[in-house]
């Protein structure tokens, strides 16, 4: 616990200084990344390449002035159509072999916030998070009711074995065997977390967040973790925007997404300090992740207390990534 307490208190990707950019655009793919032990140069720049991808498709909004809301949800599409993440295609399967998917999006401007959660048939949940948010008084909905409502708004929905890879078939079985042999030894992080999710801030100074996740492997069925939470699995108003990636239940009961927003404006906490700080709260509960945020000042946090997160930054031009601890890197 104790190396893990000092990754929370570490530079953490601290991207500190006001920028000189007028617009950012951050995304993650996940803490749970495979262990670098694991981790071939081919499927290093597979992640690299998906992560490139979202960030292109995200910024390209706020470079033609479009808004931050738009933005992170045309990263977050990219991230569910990549079957390397856990999230919409490629999506974890849960205890019954079935997938379950959440998101949630939130408008920093409005503090309006969508999302669904425990979908199956959802080609991508997060814009199906977004038209909650725009054509119902909601906030939530779930389940069958939720890809109804999906299906009336014209979003798209996708045939079952469309969100299934090999990948996590495997991941199931490899769960199952360690059910079946009682085996204490704890599931690999790849397979335990995995989420997807962007935050921006574009010309207008306005923030928004989006979240989006499988859930993890062998999970329960109906569980539901913090990923479409307002607060727990996202959150964005003036202050900042924030998007969460790890064991759900800890970022719940820790409200980590809403913790950084109040540590900065009650505390008066820097935005580094604040994300580094919310941490703390996962940490205290045993928990691995991470998150990232950006403020109303273009200043970019990117912690985690895992061994990686798959993460990336677009700003001023410019693209980059990275997976493990260090600098990131162009792509």
């Amino acid at each position: 616990m104790r190396s893990i307490r000092s990754y929370a208190r570490s530079r953490a990707d601290l991207l500190a200084g006001r920028s000189n950019a007028r617009f950012v655009l951050a995304v993650h793919g996940g803490a749970g990344t495979m262990p670098r032990s694991e981790m071939t140069a081919e499927r290093e720049r597979a992640y690299r390449e998906g992560l490139g991808a979202a960030l292109r498709a995200g910024y390209a909004i706020l470079e033609e002035g479009g808004s931050s809301l738009d933005a992170v949800i045309a990263a977050v599409v990219a991230l569910e159509d990549a079957p390397l993440f856990n999230a919409g295609h490629g999506a974890m399967l849960n205890a019954d072999g079935q997938h379950e998917l959440d998101a949630a999006v939130m408008d920093g401007a409005t503090l309006r916030a969508g999302g669904v959660a425990a979908v199956r048939r959802i080609r991508n949940p997060i814009v199906a998070a977004r038209a909650v948010m725009e054509k119902t008084p909601h906030v939530l909905l779930t389940g069958r009711a939720a890809e109804r409502f999906a299906q009336r708004a014209g979003v798209p929905l996708a045939p079952l074995a469309y969100f299934t890879t090999p990948e996590r078939v495997a991941a199931l079985e490899r769960a199952r065997e360690r059910e079946r042999k009682h085996l204490r030894t704890r599931a690999s992080a790849a397979d335990l977390h995995g989420t997807v999710g962007a935050v921006a801030l574009d010309r207008h100074g306005h923030l928004a967040a989006a979240t989006s996740t499988g859930g993890y492997t062998n999970k329960m069925a109906g569980r539901i973790g913090d990923s479409p939470l307002v607060g727990a699995g996202l959150y964005a108003d003036g202050t900042c925007a924030v998007s969460t990636t790890g064991l759900g239940e800890a970022f719940i009961r820790g409200v980590v997404a809403y913790d950084v927003a109040a540590r900065m404006r009650y505390r008066a906490e820097a935005l580094g300090r604040a994300a580094r700080n919310a941490l703390d709260r996962i940490v205290a509960l045993g928990a691995e992740g991470g998150l990232i945020a950006v403020d109303r000042a273009g200043r970019v946090a990117m912690p985690f207390v895992s061994e990686g997160m798959y993460r990336g930054l677009a700003r001023g031009g410019r693209y980059s990534a990275a997976i493990y601890r260090g600098a990131l890197q162009s792509i």
